[in-house]
């Protein structure tokens, strides 16, 4: 008799939770919509610090900035975490010109230095151009072919994926690892095509990294309307040359830090969620999609936590990494330390795609946790969350992959502009649509309530129907 009677409350039980936290989260949108206050703290980071490059003064008031806001907000706790940063300077505008082109003469192509590059040298350098789209091409053609020659890597995103994310991956490696390539050829240069599927005059930067015993050559990021015009010229004219002025170089490693704002559980303390993007960017434009919009959504998931007056089971913490676009010690500097603690994360939930249009989460855990997740489908649909995927994670979070069973989820907004503004002078405030990142901000946060109310085991594949 009493194991039927509790099969007959069962369904009550769940329905009765069903209609609780389809409430709460109601509530949680209710009032991130009719907030200003994460689209302020967007204003004061891009407008008032801008751009903040690791090692800089600007990223050392965002430190100071974010540390103050989430102080604040009277949070549990709030703390720096040391981490040494590399320090990366731009120096002068960089110059990029085509030079004794048989067609156009002389004509400017839009050039900006790649993250950790090293500089021309004040006179610059000038080299006949040999276009390639893969390594393997590169490859083919030999020292004969290369030595003394500006490499350009020219291959396009992929326009037939829909998630453009999926594009950017197909193309980024020839910016991260083009120059060791090109150098253990004989090249003494390397441009690459901008990582974006639009046609722009604007060079989208990124990091690039060097080899240790390889002779390390200036790398610059062309823009694709730059590209285009190169690969045109070059078809009918392989001896023109290419001019590129940087004045980059790199300084002693600084100190900076993680900043981190917390709210205990009130069940399960030990149980750690976490909600984060990254406080650094590149040094052009104002660092606003990449990662100012993640940075202030993350906080907000705590604000709207107080401001409701709720009390999540489970720690929910705040994370702004330091370091992710040139570096990931900021994430890798957490996971150091939440390792040699014996934290507990359940959960990681990492804002990192622009301040877009919510679509849903990617999951990297579990098949139980996945299905979990997709037990809470009904209650995310109504706000636009259709897309609960395989796969996700961010960053900044994956370091923490392998520690106990922690769960690492993307948020996905829609991707099809972010790659417009990324690493850009044009990520800037007045590209962030408020509504679009408010949402964003509540979405995030009836994630992470669920995950603190309810766990993420136990789930099973008849959830979803």
């Amino acid at each position: 008799m009493v194991a039927a009677a509790t099969a007959l409350t069962l369904p009550a039980m769940a329905q009765q939770n069903y209609a609780q936290d389809s409430a709460t989260i109601k509530k949680i949108y209710d009032n991130a919509l009719t907030s200003f206050e994460s689209y302020e703290n967007l204003r004061y980071l891009t407008k008032n610090i801008g751009a903040r490059l690791s090692g800089s003064p600007q990223a050392a008031a965002a430190v100071e900035w974010s540390r103050q806001v989430m102080e604040e907000m009277s949070l549990d706790r709030v703390y720096l975490q040391e981490v040494m940063v590399p320090h990366w300077v731009r120096g002068d505008k960089e110059v990029g010109r085509i030079i004794n082109s048989k067609l156009v003469g002389t004509a400017d192509a839009p050039i900006c230095a790649l993250g950790s590059s090293v500089g021309t040298g004040d006179a610059g350098l000038s080299a006949e151009v040999v276009e390639v789209k893969s390594f393997e091409e590169l490859e083919k053609l030999g020292k004969k072919n290369v030595k003394g020659k500006i490499v350009f890597f020219n291959r396009p995103f992929d326009n037939t994926h829909i998630e453009t994310m999926r594009a950017y991956g197909g193309a980024v490696d020839q910016r991260g690892g083009g120059p060791v390539a090109a150098a253990k050829l004989g090249a003494v240069g390397v441009l690459v095509r901008s990582m974006t599927n639009d046609f722009q005059d604007v060079p989208h930067t990124g990091n690039t990294r060097y080899e240790e015993g390889v002779t390390k050559i200036p790398a610059a990021a062309i823009s694709t309307n730059g590209a285009e015009q190169l690969s045109k010229l070059l078809k009918n004219d392989p001896g023109l040359k290419f001019y590129m002025r940087m004045t980059c170089q790199t300084l002693p490693d600084v100190l900076s830090y993680n900043v981190i704002g917390e709210i205990k559980g009130s069940e399960k303390p030990d149980e750690i969620i976490v909600v984060g993007g990254h406080l650094d960017s590149w040094d052009l434009g104002e660092g606003a999609h990449d990662d100012g919009t993640g940075c202030v959504q993350s906080i907000e998931v705590l604000r709207l936590m107080k401001d409701l007056g709720l009390k999540p089971k489970r720690t929910i913490r705040a994370v702004m990494f330091m370091n992710e676009e040139n570096g990931l010690r900021g994430g890798r500097k957490y996971a150091e330390l939440a390792k040699a603690q014996g934290e507990k994360h359940v959960a990681a939930i990492e804002s990192d795609a622009g301040g877009f249009t919510p679509r849903g989460f990617g999951i990297d855990g579990t098949e139980a946790q996945y299905n979990k997740v997709l037990t809470w489908k009904k209650l995310l649909t109504p706000y636009g969350l259709h897309d609960i995927v395989r796969g996700g994670g961010g960053a900044d979070i994956g370091p923490l992959k392998g520690q106990g069973s922690v769960a690492l989820i993307g948020f996905d907004p829609d991707s099809q502009r972010y790659f417009d503004y990324h690493h850009t002078q044009i990520d800037t405030f007045e590209q962030v649509n408020r509504r679009e990142m408010q949402l964003g901000a509540a979405s995030m946060a009836a994630l992470v309530y669920l995950i603190s109310e309810h766990g993420l085991e136990g789930g099973s594949a008849k959830a979803q129907k």
